[in-house]
Parts: structure tokens; C-alpha cells; sequence
């Protein structure tokens, strides 16, 4: 099967355009000067520039042969030819060169061999390789019960990519051959040294001890699977886009690893940099290069201990909740860690909105509003953003000429109130935001009394807006529209609570089988504009963003039938990333929700907020006008 990359459509394997929206399966075209190239094509002809599907492949050469293994059936539920790749036989590593295939059935194509340092030894070779057909589902990711042995390198990355997706590189492919195995990676070899960023002037202290925690979360978690040995290499640290500790590759450890090998590596870092250091962080490795300290849960409380004593020197209140990676099947939970306290500063703050009619309606009831104001401070030791934003999202009831009129006026009204009730440099207090809902009822309230509608003809709307001023972030909602929170270590979560008879139920201790059996159980127990303003309390809720956050408003349109809790992992996460268009990601919702609800009007706003931690040095932040 060819997947399409425009719908993801299943095609046979012969089609050269998808048959469902006409995207060429052969050809695409080249991000930077917009030729046309074929798919199975490393570079544009044009430009230069990268264009094919790049992995990195890890070959071994293994005595005595391996035994079969099966694993469990993966994510990918694709029917495909699986094809057998065990028929090599005398494989030797060493012997592989460039421009021949890995291969027999010549999909992957060799465009480089990787350094010797790369490699564990002399058994091992480290490449990079064209995937020549990259749109066919690999055999290995087309269900793993129909690849009869899968080999014992790929074992390890396959149960650890769903608790350590984001640190290790995803697998893209494995087979084994008469005495050897090869696995295919996702190539983070364009990813910046983590050396490298620490090197830096800029860098302070407290990203330092940042990535210093990161690298003990990762000791823990990869002690079961005994690939420890990937954090005793330099080379093999690398920091993503958002600055995010990952690595290049596992590395199986061939003999004892201890916390003093950690520490002997935090000491080659500092060494390496010549970075200033905290007279605490310097016992601490001695420390822990002497054995001294041997303890896990010692060296979690002593970083603690120097990330609050760094926090109280810079004079910061921001405090970093929360930050551990729940590690499933190793006994580790954020809720049994410490927490590590770390300053945090705004770095970015992107958004985009969207509504749609839907498939059955035929006009639009739903609203939303967004407005920001984001100042920018760059000096050669730091980069300051501070930034104000309101988003309202509504959706409104009343049948045409009234929900559209109580959702715009519901929108406009708390807008207006925000110009001039928003301090400068301060969200807005509870008592301010239910003032402003409060207003925004009385509007449509006074209008339906105008208007002498009366029963179901009284005009209303449901509310979910965001406030947001740097990293603090307040919410308010009354109806069933929803906002989420979306970021690595949390996942998916539903802040709000839907203002309905079912949800009152649960909340009165009934069981949710029988709260949502009842006819009524969808019903709204509020909303602005049918009764006076005595009638709504909103729900205010007040976050603080500790890490970059996507967060999701939207209307019941595109979160019915559990739409984002089912498909987060593929419509949501891969916001999280600097690069990814949110337009284009709010327009992939949209057609989702079409897709599988589209029994209603579709509105949603995303919210990427990205931080980072505050320099040592920052100086006083800027008001906002």
C-alpha cells in the first residue's frame, strides 16, 4: 500500500496519483524553490536542497546467530505485502559502501558510512540511507505479529518509544540476516550537540541544571532496558529545537555503569565549556566522581536543593511543577519524584482560529475572538518576550438570527471590557473575569427581553476564553465548550468541565453509566443570555505554564464522541514543534471533525506557548501597554 501524504489515503501500490484526492504518489515539491522532485530523489535538482526521507541505520554483526523474537503489535495497523529480508546470509558490516542498497529488495539506498565513533566496536557500522519508497509502511510498523523475527536491537527501541518518544528517535524499520541485524532509525545527526549549547555564553546556569535533571530522569528509565551506556557519550546528546535533552541512538552497556560515570560525564561537560560554576554544582561532582554519592534519590534532592538556591539568587518566583516524565512499568512516577524548581520565561507565543459550518448545518452559530499583544527584548545574554493574550470562543443557540447574534455579542462584549479593565502588567483577578461574563450575559439577556423571546426562541451561547499574560494563564468557561491542555511530560488533559445535567450527576456521586443514561444527560445546566446574570457562575481556573504548552478551545463540534482524546497522537502532538503551521494543523481538525462528527458547527483556537529557563541575569520585565 502507498500512503498518500495529502489525505493519507491507502493506495495500491501501482498508483501513481492517490485516488481519493489526486496528490502524485511519484513526485512532490521541493520546500525551498518549489520544483517538482521525484520522491525516491535525495536532493532537489534545482536547489540543492534536502528533499528524500533520510534514516540512520545501525548494522551488527552478531555470533552466535539470533534466536526469533516477536513483539507486540504496534500503532500502525496498515495491510501490507510483508517481504523477507532474512535471506542474506555471510553478513559483514565492513563490506557495505556507498550507493549500494541495504537491502536486497533495494529500498534503502547507502548515502554514507557514519564515523567509526560512531559504531560500538568493529562488528558495527553506522550509516545514513535514502528511503527510496517512502510512502510504502515499512513491514516492521505494518503490524509486528506478521514479521515472523524481529531483531534484539530493535526489541529495546520498540519498548521504549512509548514512554521516551520525544528523547529517543523513533524506529523506522529492522530485519536480521545470517548472523547480523540492522535497525533504521529516525537520523538526528543534524541535531545540535548538546556540548555544543553548553558551551555557550548565553547559557545559563539553569538550563545547565535543567538538562543535568533531564539526564538522571533518563538514567532511571533506561536502567531496566540496560542502555545507560547512551548517556556516557558526548556526541550521543543531543537538544532539540525546543531545547529538549534527546539522544542520537541507544548504546547496550557492555559492562557495569554507576553514578560515578555520570558524574566523570557532568564533569566533562563543565570541563569542556569552561562554564562558570555554582560552588554546589562543583561538590556535587566530586561527589559523585569519588562514589561517594551513590544514591538516586540523594542526587535528585541535592539538584533540587541547587535549583532552589539558584532561583532564590535570581530573584524569581516561577516554579517548574510537575517536570518529570512519568515512566510506565519502571516503578517511577511524577507523583513519587521530587520536583525541581527552575525559573521560566516566556520565548514564544503563536495562535490561530478557525470556525466551520459543518456537514449538516446550514449556517454558522459559533464565534471567536483573539487578541494580542506581544513585545519582544533581545540583548546578547538573553531573549525577553512578554506578552497579553485574550481568546473567546463561543457557541451559540437559538436557531438563526439568535445564536449567531449571542455568540458575536457574547464575544464583542468581553473584548470591550478587557481593553480597558486589563492592567498592564498583571492578569486580570478573578473577580474581573466574572465581571466581564457577567456583562457579556446581561447583553443577551436584555436583548431577549427587547426581543420578547421566550422558551427555546431565547437566543444564548456557551463561553471558553483564555487569558494569558507571559507564563500565567487564567480560564474561564460556562456551557459544554471545552479547553485543553496539551504538552510532553502531561499529555492530553480536559481543563474544563462541562457544564451539563450528566456531568452535574457525577458530580453528585452518581456513577457515570447512570448520569448519562438519562435522557436530559446532554442538556446544559448553564449558559449566557437566557436567564439574568444571578443564574451563571462561571468556572475560573488560574495555570501557569512550566513547559511549551499547546492549548486547545474548542467547541462541541470538534470534541464530541471523544474526537481529540482518540487522535491527540497525530492532529495535536505534532504542534508541540516550532515548525508545524498551526493554520495547517487547525485546518487537519477541522476536516477530522467533519470526517468523523460534522453534526455541528466546528470552532476551535490554538495556543502554542513556548518557555525556556530565565537567565541567571535577566533584567526587570517590560509593561505592557
Amino acid at each position: 500500500m502507498l500512503i498518500c501524504p495529502q489525505c493519507q489515503f491507502e493506495n495500491p501500490n501501482n498508483n501513481k496519483f492517490c485516488q481519493q484526492c489526486g496528490t502524485s504518489l511519484t513526485h512532490k515539491f521541493c520546500a525551498e524553490c518549489g520544483s517538482t522532485v521525484a520522491l525516491n530523489q535525495e536532493r532537489c535538482q534545482k536547489c540543492n536542497a534536502l528533499t528524500g526521507k533520510i534514516y540512520f541505520a545501525i548494522a551488527q554483526q552478531l555470533q552466535p546467530p539470533l534466536t526469533t523474537a516477536t513483539v507486540t503489535e504496534t500503532t500502525v495497523q496498515t495491510a501490507v505485502t510483508i517481504v523477507d529480508k532474512t535471506a542474506d546470509s555471510d553478513f559483514a558490516p565492513q563490506q557495505l559502501t556507498v550507493g549500494a542498497f541495504l537491502d536486497q529488495q533495494q529500498r534503502y539506498q547507502i548515502l554514507d558510512i557514519q564515523p567509526a565513533s560512531e559504531s560500538v566496536n568493529d562488528t558495527e557500522v553506522c550509516l545514513r540511507v535514502l528511503d527510496c519508497q517512502p510512502l510504502q509502511v515499512s513491514p516492521l510498523l505494518a503490524g509486528a505479529a506478521t514479521v515472523t523475527e524481529i531483531p534484539a536491537i530493535a526489541q529495546t527501541y520498540l519498548t521504549l518509544q512509548a514512554q521516551l518518544h520525544q528523547t529517543l528517535p523513533a524506529i523506522h524499520d529492522a530485519w536480521q540476516s545470517d548472523g547480523g541485524q540492522i535497525v533504521l532509525i529516525e537520523d538526528r545527526s543534524d541535531w545540535q550537540p548538546m556540548i555544543a549549547l553548553w558551551q555557550e555564553d548565553n547559557t545559563s546556569l539553569l538550563q545547565i541544571l535543567h538538562w543535568l535533571h533531564e539526564m538522571l530522569q533518563l538514567w532511571v528509565a533506561l536502567e531496566p532496558c540496560q542502555c545507560r551506556q547512551s548517556l556516557l557519550k558526548l556526541n550521543n546528546l543531543r537538544v532539540d529545537e525546543d531545547g529538549v535533552l534527546a539522544l542520537q541512538r541507544l548504546y547496550a552497556e557492555e559492562a557495569e555503569v554507576t553514578l560515578q560515570d555520570l558524574g566523570q560525564i557532568w564533569f566533562e561537560l563543565f570541563q569542556a565549556s569552561q562554564q562558570t560554576q555554582f560552588s554546589a554544582i562543583v561538590e556535587l561532582l566530586n561527589e559523585l566522581q569519588s562514589g561517594e554519592l551513590q544514591a538516586i534519590d540523594t542526587l535528585r534532592s541535592r539538584l533540587e536543593a541547587i535549583a532552589a538556591e539558584l532561583q532564590d539568587q535570581s530573584e524569581s518566583t516561577n516554579i517548574v511543577q510537575d517536570s518529570l516524565v512519568e515512566i510506565e512499568d519502571t516503578q517511577i512516577s511524577a507523583e513519587n519524584m521530587p520536583t525541581v524548581l527552575l525559573p521560566m520565561t516566556l520565548s514564544s507565543l503563536e495562535d490561530a482560529g478557525s470556525t466551520d459550518v459543518g456537514r449538516q448545518r446550514e449556517h454558522n452559530e459559533d464565534f471567536f475572538g483573539i487578541a494580542t499583544t506581544i513585545n519582544k527584548q533581545n540583548t546578547p545574554s538573553d531573549r525577553q518576550l512578554q506578552a497579553r493574550g485574550l481568546y473567546i470562543l463561543c457557541d451559540g443557540m437559538g436557531g438563526h438570527a439568535g445564536g449567531e447574534v449571542a455568540s458575536k455579542l457574547a464575544v464583542h462584549a468581553i473584548k470591550e471590557y478587557f481593553e480597558t479593565h486589563w492592567e498592564p502588567d498583571k492578569l486580570p483577578e478573578e473577580t474581573t473575569i466574572r465581571e466581564a461574563v457577567r456583562l457579556a450575559n446581561q447583553a443577551i439577556y436584555e436583548l431577549n427581553q427587547q426581543e420578547a423571546r421566550s422558551g427555546v426562541g431565547r437566543m444564548g451561547t456557551t463561553l471558553v476564553m483564555a487569558l494569558i499574560q507571559n507564563t500565567k494563564v487564567a480560564v474561564a468557561h460556562v456551557g459544554d465548550s471545552r479547553l485543553y491542555r496539551l504538552s510532553r511530560q502531561r499529555e492530553l488533559e480536559q481543563i474544563t468541565t462541562d457544564h451539563e445535567v450528566g456531568q452535574r450527576e457525577i458530580l453528585r456521586g452518581v456513577e457515570p453509566e447512570i448520569a448519562y443514561g438519562r435522557p436530559d444527560a446532554y442538556q446544559l445546566t448553564q449558559a449566557l443570555g437566557p436567564r439574568e446574570a444571578s443564574y451563571v457562575n462561571p468556572d475560573v481556573q488560574f495555570l501557569e505554564l512550566h513547559e511549551d504548552t499547546l492549548l486547545i478551545l474548542t467547541s462541541d463540534g470538534l470534541s464530541d464522541n471523544n474526537l481529540l482524546e482518540h487522535h491527540w497522537h497525530t492532529h495535536l502532538e505534532p504542534l508541540l514543534r516550532s515548525e508545524a503551521s498551526l493554520e495547517q494543523g487547525l485546518a487537519n481538525l477541522v476536516d477530522l471533525a467533519n470526517h468523523c462528527n460534522g453534526h455541528d458547527n466546528i470552532t476551535a483556537i490554538l495556543i502554542r506557548a513556548k518557555v525556556h529557563p530565565t537567565s541567571d541575569d535577566s533584567e526587570p520585565t517590560m509593561p505592557l501597554a
